[in-house]
C-alpha cells in the first residue's frame, strides 16, 4: 500500500515510524515531513496548507491511503477534496472536523444529544460574556471558538482573569478570527484524560488513552501550550469506565454526525474530565493528539496500517492489538520563550546519544537541517519518548535522554508523568 502522510510535527514523526513497520506498506511519502520523518519516508516539498498541491500529489504518486495528521487541513476540507475524487482518506471531512474547528459547533451538538459536558454559553459580545462570567462564578474557562494551536483555552481563577481572557479574544483579537466568538464554561473538577477511538463512519472502537501536560511550567503553571509531555497508560481507565465513555460519549457523537450527513472517519480524540458525576467532555479533537500520539504508538504492539485503512474506507474495524506491557512517557523539549515568541535556527546536539538510552526514541517536531546541521525550527522541538516497565522507569529513561540533548534556550518541564497521588 502506498501511503501519504500529511504533516510535519512530532505526531507525524510517530505515525511515520509506526507505519514504516507495517508489512503491508510498499511506499511511505510525507508532505512536507521533517528531518526525523525523512528516516522513514520520502519527504515532498508540499505544505499542509496547499490543498491543491496535496490533491495533485495523491494523484501523481498513485497514493492508496492519505493519512492527515494535523487539524488545519482537515478543517479546511482536504478530506472532502480527496474523497470527492474517490481517494481513501484517514481523517474526517470538514463538516465532521468542525467538532474541533468550532467549540460552538461541538457544544451545540453535545447539548442537542445529551452528551455530558460542562455548563456553557457562546458569546461574540464582550459585555454579555462578562455578565455570564459573574452569573457562573470563578473559577471558569474561556475558550476561543476556532483553532488556536492548543492555546485557546484559558483557565481563569478569578473574574478579573476572566475579564482579561475575554478581552484577549473578543477585543484585542490575540487569536484572530479564531477568537471572534468564545465559549464561557464552568470549570470542571477531576482527572483529565485523553481518550482515542477509531471511527469508520458508522461504528467506533476504543484505541487507547493517555494523560498530557498542557501548561508550560512545572506544577501545571503558566500558559497553556500545544502540550509539554504525556504518559500512558491511564490507571483510572478500567473496562467499565471505557465502556461508559463509549456508550455515553463516543457512540452518540458518531451517530449524531452521521444523522446530519457528516459521517466521521478517522480517529476521534475526546479530552475528558473524570468528575464525581462521571466522564464529561472538555473538548473534541479530530486527529491524534500531540504528544499523546507518541506515547500511544510507543506502546502499540500491532500493525497500525490496516486499522487506519479500514476506518478510511468505511470497512469493519479490526480489533486493535493490546498495548505492550509497561508504560511510556514523552517529554517535549521546547524553544526558550514558547508558547510566546521564540528564536529558531539554534544547532541541536545529542539526539543520537539520547536515542542510545535503552527504550528511548526521539521524535522530531520543530526541526530542520541547515548547512548539514540539525537546528530548531519551531516552538516544540523534540519529543523524547521512553518505554519502561512502569511509569517511574519510563520517566527515568526519558529524563536521562533529555539530559544528553542541547541547544540554546532549550526548555522542558521536569515533572512529566508525575501527577498527585502517583
Amino acid at each position: 500500500m502506498r501511503v501519504l502522510l500529511v504533516g510535519a510535527g512530532g505526531r507525524e514523526h510517530a505515525l511515520a515510524w509506526k507505519l514504516a513497520q507495517s508489512p503491508r506498506l510498499t511506499a511511505l511519502l510525507a508532505a512536507p515531513g521533517n528531518p526525523g520523518i525523512a528516516r522513514h519516508a520520502r519527504c515532498l516539498q508540499v505544505e499542509t496548507e496547499d490543498l491543491d498541491g496535496l490533491v495533485q500529489t495523491v494523484e501523481r504518486e498513485r497514493v492508496d491511503l492519505t493519512v492527515i495528521g494535523p487539524e488545519g487541513p482537515l478543517v479546511a476540507g482536504l478530506a472532502d477534496r480527496l474523497t470527492d475524487k474517490g481517494h481513501a482518506v484517514f481523517g474526517p471531512v470538514a463538516a465532521a472536523a468542525a467538532l474541533e474547528g468550532s467549540k460552538v459547533f461541538a457544544k451545540a451538538l453535545m447539548a442537542r444529544h445529551g452528551i455530558p459536558t460542562a455548563r456553557f454559553e457562546p458569546f461574540d459580545d464582550a459585555a454579555r460574556a462578562r455578565r455570564f462570567c459573574r452569573a457562573l462564578g470563578a473559577p471558569l474557562v474561556v475558550k476561543a471558538d476556532g483553532l488556536a494551536a492548543g492555546k485557546g483555552a484559558i483557565v481563569c481563577a478569578t473574574l478579573d482573569e476572566a475579564d482579561d481572557a475575554i478581552a484577549r479574544c473578543l477585543e484585542r483579537r490575540e487569536f484572530g478570527d479564531s477568537g471572534a466568538r468564545v465559549i464561557v464554561e464552568e470549570f470542571l473538577q477531576g482527572q483529565e484524560i485523553s481518550f482515542f477511538a477509531l471511527v469508520n463512519g458508522v461504528s467506533a472502537a476504543p484505541l487507547a488513552a493517555a494523560e498530557d501536560h498542557k501548561a508550560v511550567f512545572d506544577g501545571d503553571r503558566g500558559p497553556n501550550t500545544g502540550g509539554m509531555g504525556a504518559f500512558s497508560p491511564v490507571p483510572a481507565l478500567g473496562t467499565a469506565l471505557q465502556g461508559r465513555i463509549m456508550t455515553t460519549i463516543v457512540e452518540p457523537t458518531v451517530a449524531a454526525l452521521t444523522a446530519q450527513g457528516a459521517p466521521y472517519r478517522g480517529v476521534l480524540f475526546v479530552q475528558l474530565m473524570l468528575t464525581a458525576d462521571g466522564p464529561r467532555v472538555v473538548e473534541f479533537n479530530c486527529r491524534f493528539g500531540d504528544p499523546e500520539c507518541q506515547v500511544i504508538l510507543a506502546l502499540s504492539s500491532g500493525d497500525l496500517l490496516p486499522l487506519l485503512s479500514a476506518a478510511a474506507r468505511g470497512e469493519p474495524l479490526p480489533a486493535p492489538a493490546g498495548p505492550r506491557p509497561g508504560a511510556a512517557v514523552c517529554v517535549n523539549i521546547a524553544s526558550g520563550g514558547y508558547p510566546g515568541r521564540y528564536a529558531t535556527g539554534h544547532e541541536i546536539t545529542g539526539v543520537d546519544a539520547a536515542e542510545a538510552v535503552p527504550g528511548v526514541r526521539v521524535f522530531h517536531a520543530g526541526t530542520a537541517v541547515c548547512d548539514g546541521r540539525l537546528v530548531t525550527a519551531g516552538g516544540r522541538v523534540l519529543g523524547v519518548t521512553a518505554v519502561g516497565a512502569d511509569v517511574a522507569r519510563a520517566i527515568e529513561a526519558a529524563y536521562d535522554a533529555v539530559g544528553k540533548i542541547h541547544f540554546e534556550g532549550m526548555h522542558c518541564r521536569t515533572d512529566i508523568g508525575r501527577r498527585p497521588g502517583r
